[in-house]
């Protein structure tokens, strides 16, 4: 086994420990450890990222439903049009992308260019959130859901998840908060359930276009970072959760910072 390697498998162990703490984020680690570390190609580490994300994901999920913080009927209300979404993205846009979209004698925009670009903006857009302050949510009585909009936003985040291999807690959990009006530690444990679902269903969508999978690689980073998750949840019994998510969300603004820099001027 190459040293890269060893240090990859280690950095899955922290994959899972953002898992664990914020209820989200470790997509946001897993694709660029799998590019820049495991030397994985972009579009094949999306979809390894989906089947390691929904394998921790359910765990957690598993988790917090022995804790009764799982929203089972919030799961199918948004996870349907987001899983569908998803494997939509994978099974029939992600294959028809380009291999090159744009050439000119200075620069070459690539499909995988673009898959890390975008995941960069995501990875941005992101930290932002982890770093702003949270806001206290007080439910008096019961109030209205929009399910027309908690509808629209599932295909929305279905679409990103898909092309980036993200599990898309950190745009799930907002929503759940602000769309389906969830108290934060049941949106948190119902987050989880929903990027299961999607993650794996859109990693079922790969394997049907005869991606060639290395089970070896993908089932010991998986395993890593069900370990990481169990550490994860130790540790916010320990260390207040918004502490930990705004160190998380400056680490996340400087890797998206730099999968831009380095995509745009090192290649």
């Amino acid at each position: 086994m190459e040293i890269s390697q060893i240090i990859g498998y280690i950095l899955a162990i922290f994959v899972g420990m953002t898992l664990g703490m914020l209820g989200s984020g470790g997509s946001i680690l897993s694709v660029p450890i799998l590019v820049y570390v495991m030397g994985i190609e972009p579009t094949l580490a999306t979809a390894y990222s989906l089947f390691v994300i929904g394998s921790a994901s359910l765990v957690g999920g598993i988790q917090k439903a022995k804790q009764n913080q799982v929203d089972f009927k919030k799961v199918l209300l948004f996870g349907i049009p987001t899983v569908i979404t998803v494997f939509f993205t994978r099974k029939i846009l992600v294959p028809r992308i380009p291999t090159i979209l744009l050439e000119t004698d200075h620069f070459t925009l690539s499909k995988s260019v673009l898959i890390m670009l975008v995941f960069a903006v995501v990875m941005i857009v992101a930290s932002v959130k982890m770093i702003k302050p949270s806001e206290v949510i007080i439910y008096i009585g019961e109030e209205k859901i929009n399910y027309y909009k908690i509808g629209l936003q599932g295909i929305a985040i279905g679409l990103i998840s898909g092309f980036v291999g993200a599990g898309g807690g950190f745009l799930i959990i907002p929503t759940l908060l602000f769309l389906a009006k969830t108290p934060m530690k049941m949106a948190v444990g119902t987050s989880l359930f929903i990027v299961a679902s999607q993650s794996l269903i859109g990693f079922i969508g790969d394997i049907q276009v005869n991606q060639i999978i290395d089970w070896k690689l993908l089932l010991l980073f998986t395993i890593c970072s069900i370990f990481g998750i169990f550490i994860g949840n130790f540790i916010t019994k320990k260390v207040e959760g918004n502490k930990l998510k705004t160190a998380f969300g400056w680490f996340v603004l400087a890797m998206g910072i730099y999968i831009v820099i380095r995509e745009l001027l090192l290649n």
